[in-house]
């Protein structure tokens, strides 16, 4: 984890999430499959903060809703309810034209390096739109601008001339990192940026995405599923399961003592690089629920195996359990 930002406070808060909701309408022919559901509920009342300068991750399963935060936070897909803080001003109420001037503080590097990249265009001409669509410098200082970026993220000045599929994967990666910086913002959200890499890959990405968060003091907002890379990159980890946040503390706090039974779960699931180690596993029985109708209660008594009866009643409140390590579960009263 990095320690440079490990003891932010809360008067170092850049961007607050309150109560976001995002739900999807599905068509009149799938809801009969759940009875009385109308509405995929993919992202449902999270709450959380970001710190200037630090790394904070979503975790979860596939499925979690962890993606849709991201992406509903920057306005690619438009919330169901909820706030988004930013210097001030509610993100989710701006209109299109404060929408586009957040946005060049705001950026996202996707997982799929690929589709993400117009075909069609050269990687200068990619890199360079940016900058066009928020009218920045002349056509030579943009020039001279993303050869810069190209040269920060380890990327040859030949490439600009080059086009998408004549790159690996970890280039193309790099090409959408530098996408997002070229335009110097402020947060930088991460959409699994390296599970679509081989592992050598990954690391080198993850060490650029550390250098450049030091040089141009970035914030990351890190989605992913992998526990052991979001160890090392992460300062404060929450745990999503089912559209909700399970649990929510500093990185060395989740990974020493977790509290909520899903987070125990997946952390026993991770692992260990000595093949002589034992550990006990928590084997999860069941599968995910269906987000078209969510249990009541706690959305995860269905596959708990602590689970008691209020857990089938009631949804539990997310509450401080000691020096900012927050969860979601009944067992702590």
């Amino acid at each position: 984890m990095s320690q440079q930002h490990s003891k932010k406070s809360e008067s170092d808060v850049l961007m607050d999430i309150q109560g976001l909701k995002k739900f999807f309408p599905v068509k009149k022919g799938l809801s009969r499959l759940e009875k009385g559901s109308t509405h995929v509920k993919a992202v449902n009342d999270v709450s959380f903060q970001l710190r200037d300068g630090e790394t904070f991750a979503l975790v979860g399963e596939s499925g979690c809703g962890k993606s849709t935060t991201g992406r509903t936070i920057l306005r690619l897909t438009n919330p169901t309810e909820g706030k988004a803080i930013y210097k001030g001003q509610d993100i989710f109420q701006f209109n299109r034209k404060e929408l586009k001037a957040m946005r060049k503080d705001l950026q996202m590097v996707f997982q799929d390096p690929y589709s993400s990249l117009n075909p069609r265009k050269r990687i200068g001409q990619i890199l360079e739109e940016p900058l066009i669509i928020h009218k920045i410098g002349t056509k030579e200082e943009r020039t001279e601008k993303v050869m810069e970026i190209m040269e920060k993220v380890g990327l040859q000045m030949e490439h600009y001339y080059r086009y998408p599929h004549e790159f690996s994967g970890g280039q193309r990666q790099r090409i959408g990192l530098a996408r997002a910086l070229v335009v110097d913002p402020k947060v930088v959200i991460c959409d699994e940026p390296v599970s679509a890499l081989d592992v050598s890959i990954q690391s080198q990405v993850i060490n650029l995405l550390q250098r450049l968060q030091r040089e141009l003091k970035l914030t990351y907002l890190f989605i992913s599923h992998d526990l052991s890379v979001v160890r090392h990159i992460s300062d404060r980890i929450a745990v999503m399961y089912l559209g909700k946040v399970m649990e929510e503390a500093a990185t060395d706090q989740l990974f020493e003592n977790p509290l909520h039974p899903y987070t125990q779960a997946l952390l026993s699931s991770v692992p260990l690089p000595d093949p002589k180690a034992r550990k006990e596993r928590m084997i999860l029985k069941g599968d995910i629920p269906s987000p078209l109708n969510p249990p009541s209660g706690c959305v995860f008594h269905t596959r708990c195996p602590h689970a008691i009866e209020v857990c089938k009643q009631t949804a539990p409140v997310m509450r401080v359990a000691g020096d900012g390590h927050k969860v979601s579960c009944h067992l702590l009263d």
